[in-house]
């Protein structure tokens, strides 16, 4: 049984920092960083069932072609990801009455759509990349007993000998949900590896005021290669969303519009209409 400072519920026996209960969540369910992006989804639906605002979580459920989807705002970060994740999965594997586990378990469907910054130079702003595995500069990973598969562990040990970063940082490499990658996988898109980043300025590379910890880190992620992967792209949530929802049960996948080539030093002029494209994409397509 699940204590309840373990298990945190509201007043109303929802998940605390979601506010959702159980009938509130379809077991699709679409992840994005922005709270305006959540409406801009749901516009798509035949149907809108849900909408609740909590915090920086907002979601709506409805119908889109015979297809029950949720659509959840995460805000930026591998930690609000732990809080999703982990309580997305509660409400359809754990009794919230009792604080028990339920005796079947649920496996959701998690698709990210974001946006991230691209590390090769032949993409262009505004691709489609898909991560085929995300590189977690968080620590997220660190404080769960989880596995890692062989193929996972070989990526990870060739890219910290490649970066030669500090001590202090204990990456880790985890892997998209291979079916769900095939799903959303078309001639629109690029695959590789992301870089999940802790933070948006010296964690992907970026010097301000403040010298960096780290030398030559984009240089060295856009020259890394391992049995023809690449590294495409950095972001900020996909590392704790796939060893979290993996070990979990569930099946993860991420797909962003690249806003910004780094090694072209060019940024998007604005991206409307190529985000509710993506959008469409993904809708059509799990």
């Amino acid at each position: 049984m699940y204590p309840s400072s373990e298990l945190v519920l509201n007043k109303n026996g929802q998940v605390y920092h979601l506010g959702l209960s159980p009938e509130n969540l379809a077991e699709k369910v679409i992840l994005v960083g922005d709270q305006d992006r959540v409406a801009l989804i749901s516009a798509y639906f035949d149907s809108i069932e849900h909408q609740s605002h909590h915090r920086e979580f907002v979601c709506h459920t409805g119908m889109y072609q015979g297809k029950r989807i949720s659509v959840l705002s995460t805000g930026i970060g591998t930690d609000n990801i732990d809080i999703v994740v982990n309580e997305l999965d509660a409400l359809v594997n754990i009794d919230l009455e009792k604080r028990i586990d339920l005796p079947t378990k649920t496996a959701l469907t998690l698709v990210r759509i974001g946006t991230c910054g691209i590390l090769q130079p032949e993409i262009p702003v505004h691709a489609y990349i898909l991560s085929t595995h995300a590189f977690g500069l968080d620590n997220i990973a660190h404080f769960y007993d989880v596995s890692f598969t062989d193929e996972e562990l070989k990526i990870n040990d060739s890219l910290m000998n490649h970066l030669n970063l500090p001590p202090k940082i204990q990456p880790y490499t985890i892997s998209a949900d291979e079916n769900l990658v095939n799903a959303l996988r078309s001639e629109l898109t690029h695959e590789g590896i992301t870089v999940t980043s802790s933070g948006f300025y010296a964690p992907q590379g970026r010097k301000l005021r403040l010298p960096l910890a780290t030398k030559n880190l984009n240089e060295n992620l856009t020259d890394f290669r391992f049995d023809n992967r690449k590294v495409t792209n950095f972001e900020m949530e996909s590392s704790a969303l796939f060893v979290l929802g993996k070990n979990l049960g569930h099946a993860c996948a991420t797909i962003c519009l690249g806003v910004a080539n780094r090694p072209n030093q060019q940024f998007s002029k604005g991206y409307e209409s190529e985000m509710k494209e993506l959008v469409q994409y993904v809708l059509d397509r799990i």
